[in-house]
This record gives C-alpha cells, structure tokens and sequence, in this order.
C-alpha cells in the first residue's frame, strides 16, 4: 500500500489485474472482424482483422519463448506504424517482457545509448533501419540476436549477426497463448524522450497506467473515439505509444489505419481518401503537410470529421483553414511522452460548436481540459499554486495515474518536485479549466525582465493568409538582453513582406512584444517527431540584431 493512503477497511471485490493484452483480447472478442490496415514496407497494404492480429501476437510470445526472453526482458521495436508493430505492443509486452520503442530519427549515438542503457536483448527491425543497427552493432553488448520485420520473400542482405525473419519466427507456433498473470504494475513498455539537450530520458510505462490511459483515450474527454470512427496515428509508435491509439482501437473497437512510412501528404492522402478515415493524430505539421498537398491538388472534401493535434500549440491559422477550407474540426490535446501521453482536450461538444466561429477558433488554440485522472496546477518561481484565472502564469505541473514518477535508471529528480511532474510548460489555467501553454520554460523570452510568449506571436502570425509557417525565438540584444526574432516560411507562389507581418501584428500584441526583425526561410528544422528544433533556430540567428 502506498505511504500515506488511509486505508480503514476493504471493499469486498475482486483484484483483477489491468492488462494490456487484455484489450486486446476484449476487441477481438467484441469486433473481431474489425480491419486494420497497414502500409507495408513491401510496398503494398495490409489488411487483417481484430482476431488476425491476436491469434499472431500470441505467436510473438510463443517466438519470445523460443528466442530465451525472460519476462522484466527489454525487447527493442525500430519500426514504423504497421501491423507487425501492432503485434509486438501486445506479444511483448503481453509475454511479461517490457517493449522498447526506439525512435530512429535520434542520432546513432543516441540510439546507441538508448539500446544499451535499456540493456535491450533482441531489436524487432524494419528494412529501412536495418543500416542504423549496422553502423553501431558492434557498441550493443547485450542484445543477442535481431528480427527483421518482413518475410522471407523481402529479407536483405546485412551485416548484422543473428539474424531471424519475423514471418519465419512466428510461423511454427501456434495462435494461441497461455498468458501469464502479470501484476498489474508490471513495467510493460519504455520510451525515451527526444534529447534535444543531453542524453534522452527513459519512460518506463506499466501495464495499469496504460489501460487507464487507454480507458481515458477513447472516453468523450479524451479522443472519443466509437465504433463507426476510422482511426490514423500519424504520429509514430516510436514515440510515447502512438498516443495510445494501439492501445485505444481494440478497446473502441475502430477501424485501425496504419501509414507505415509514408508521412508526406500524398501517401496520407491515398489512405484517408481510400479507407474513409474520420479521426487523424499527428502534430501541426503533420496537418500542414496534409493541407498543402491538397492545395496543391485544389481538394477541399475529405472523409476526415477531426484532427487530434498535439506535440506543439495549435496555430490559429491551421485552426481556421480545417475548418472553413476542409470543414474538419481541429481537436487540441496536449500530453508528453511522461504523461502518456496524453493528458488534456477539447472536443467538438455541441455547447462549444454552437458558440461563434471566433470565439471557437480562440478555444481550439487552448489545450482544452484535463481529463479525469490527470491533476494539474500552476506554480510560480515561488513554488507556489496561483490562481486559475486565465491570467496568472507559471509552471505547468501534473500529477495522475499515468503520470511518469521518476526517469528510467536516472538519478535527476529536478523534473519531480512534491509528488508533480514538472512539465517545463509556462501556462495559465482559467476557472472553467481551459489550459493555454504560453510558452515552453527554455523558449519564452526574457526582455528586460519582462516575458514575452514566442507562441502568442506565432499564433496570430499563423493566422495571415500568406504564411505556411512561423517560429519565434529570442535573440540576444545589447540593451534588453533578449528580443524576438520572427522567421516566416510564406506560402508557395506567394509574395509577401515582413511591412504585411507587422500590419498584420499592429493592435494585436503589446508594442514591446513587436519582433525586431521578421525573416523569410524556406523552412524550419524539425525533430523526428515533427516539432520545430528552436534550440538549433537560436544556434544560427542568436547574434542577428548585432549583425545588422
């Protein structure tokens, strides 16, 4: 029992361990012929059933079996969205071994030291990453052997050692398992975050945090997700679960559209026109991949309803142009890889839709609420709460069921203060429990002692009609220390200058928060989970006011 918990007398009910192969098993048995589609690498499309992928998870633990994983055994995954990853967040995680989703887009050292801090045993491989493995194998002196997730047919060439076919492995066994009773706080899966300072930081999610999660998920507070939806993560299940949407499917029982590697426009085009996808995760610039290709095609009618968007603020601009180009509905959530991930959202109720188009479109710029669950507060440098009036500024803290308590092996507790995660968000929180991040503790700047919100900016600059896309950061400045830089990635065809940027920002900021200069880029550099790098925007421009 945890300390601290009053706990006077016990209720009369059964312990029943929350599971994650269990969600699996209820939706092969309450949608067992519900499809999910998959993108191979093979280059064709896959398409089985609810009862298909847990017949074959059940050969994944038999294959573990095989392989000599022991249960509390990190097994690594570097795959995209497909469903063979789909089977192994069950097989493994299912078999009592704990599923380690290795973001490929982190620089080979990184992915090194991920592999071996996690002490992996074996690594599940698409084709497309196999070369990665090959340039570090020989610094990975635990794992044993590899699995490269395709079949005979399509197996490469390669250097590495001990290499197993995945549709070879799983063949001889048989389709159903006797899955042990796993506690329900047992370590299911880990996932390090991105590392854009220092080494990345280890997740270490449990069976029980990840079916409430899941719980929550498909709930109205959350995604919402039924039946009838047609669901496409394109946000990767190398990063924080897929928010859950592996998870969540089976237990809504939804059509599961899974994109494999295609993350450019045309290719989630080709899936959500052909499959009627209703519901899409990804971050922003996901949908402004999305919104630009069909631009380019002049197509304004698509089988989405919603766009569930996270991983960054959610532009005005983007905010307006789903809902007046394409009539789809920009659903804000909010979450981090130590929150889930996902913790808040506004979804489309019929009280927020009948509100006017303007006051709407401000609310989807928030992080909508809080789910049940999920606890959060704002502190100031004092380390005290303030007040949720939508005004007074802080520090984003949660606390929750499915709320990261400490890092993987990691002695740093600075994110960890009293009980909260401390999420590094500056935010503020009205009385109706709306959050709006204003801005990212390490990218608010600080000009002559005063904050200015680099989000704020970029969301009313978001919204002129000429830009594809913005960043704000600070720069350094002789008399106020920092002042704020704009760079503008304008749409294609267009011409536009930064004299139309500040007529466009005129009576909308206070005068002080004017950028000092507005540049033109043909792009933003991004994370591997689509996030604009600010960290490297400040490395190139941090000396631009004294240069010009």
């Amino acid at each position: 029992m945890s300390e601290g918990l009053i706990h006077t007398t016990a209720g009369n009910m059964m312990s029943s361990p929350l599971r994650i192969i269990d969600l699996l098993d209820f939706g092969r048995q309450q949608f067992p012929d519900q499809e999910i589609v998959s993108r191979r690498l093979e280059g064709d499309v896959h398409r089985y059933t609810y009862e298909a992928c847990w017949q074959r998870s059940n050969q994944v633990a038999h294959a573990l079996a095989k392989l000599g994983v022991q249960p509390g055994d990190c097994v690594a995954s570097l795959a995209w969205n497909t469903h063979r990853h789909m089977e192994l967040y069950y097989g493994v995680s299912g078999y009592g071994a704990i599923l380690h989703t290795v973001n490929p887009r982190l620089f080979p050292e990184q992915i090194q030291y991920v592999i071996d801090h996690a002490q992996d045993t074996y690594i599940f491989v698409d084709l497309g990453f196999l070369g990665i493995l090959e340039q570090i194998q020989n610094a990975l002196p635990t794992v044993k052997g590899y699995i490269v997730l395709t079949d005979r047919q399509h197996m490469p060439e390669t250097t590495l050692s001990n290499v197993h076919c995945y549709e070879d492995l799983l063949a001889p066994h048989a389709t159903s398992f006797p899955w042990p009773d796993l506690h329900e706080d047992q370590a299911s899966s880990l996932c390090y975050t991105s590392g854009t300072t220092g080494n990345p930081k280890g997740v270490l999610y449990s069976h029980r945090a990840m079916v409430l999660h899941a719980q929550a998920t498909v709930s109205a507070a959350l995604l919402d997700l039924r039946q009838d939806d047609v669901l496409l993560p394109m946000v990767a299940m190398y990063h924080a679960s897929a928010w859950g949407a592996p998870y969540a499917a089976p237990l809504a029982g939804c059509k599961l559209v899974l994109p494999g590697a295609g993350m450019d426009g045309a290719s989630m085009w080709s899936l959500i026109e052909a499959e009627k996808v209703t519901v899409g995760l990804g971050v922003p610039t996901i949908w402004l991949t999305l919104h630009n290709y069909l631009s380019e095609i002049d197509v304004t009618k698509t089988p989405l309803k919603r766009v569930c968007v996270g991983g960054a603020a959610s532009p005005l601009g983007m905010v307006k142009t789903y809902a007046e180009r394409y009539n789809v509905y920009w659903q804000p959530i909010w979450g981090m890889t130590e929150t889930g991930p996902l913790a808040t959202s506004l979804p489309p109720t019929p009280a927020l839709m009948a509100l006017p188009a303007s006051e709407r479109y401000t609310l989807q710029t928030t992080a909508g609420k809080a789910a049940f669950g999920v606890i959060m507060e704002i502190f100031d440098a004092d380390d005290q709460p303030v007040p949720h009036d939508g005004e007074t500024s802080g520090e984003l803290r949660v606390k929750g069921p499915w709320i990261c308590s400490q890092y993987y092996k990691n002695e740093d507790r600075s994110a960890f203060l009293q009980g909260w995660l401390a999420t590094g968000d500056i935010a503020v929180i009205d009385r109706q429990g709306y959050m709006r991040v204003v801005d990212r503790k390490k990218d608010v700047i600080k000009s002559g002692g005063e904050w200015i919100s680099s989000i704020e900016i970029e969301n009313i600059v978001s919204a002129h009609p000429s830009v594809n896309e913005c960043a704000v950061i600070g720069v350094k400045h002789e008399k106020w220390d920092e002042r704020p830089l704009l760079l503008v990635v304008a749409n294609k065809g267009v011409q536009v200058t930064a004299d139309d940027i500040y007529k466009h920002l005129q009576g909308k900021i206070a005068k002080w928060w004017t950028p000092d200069a507005v540049e033109f880029v043909t792009e933003l550099p991004k994370t591997g989970t689509g996030k604009v790098r600010k960290n490297e925007l400040r490395e190139q421009w941090f000396l631009h006011l004294e240069s010009k």
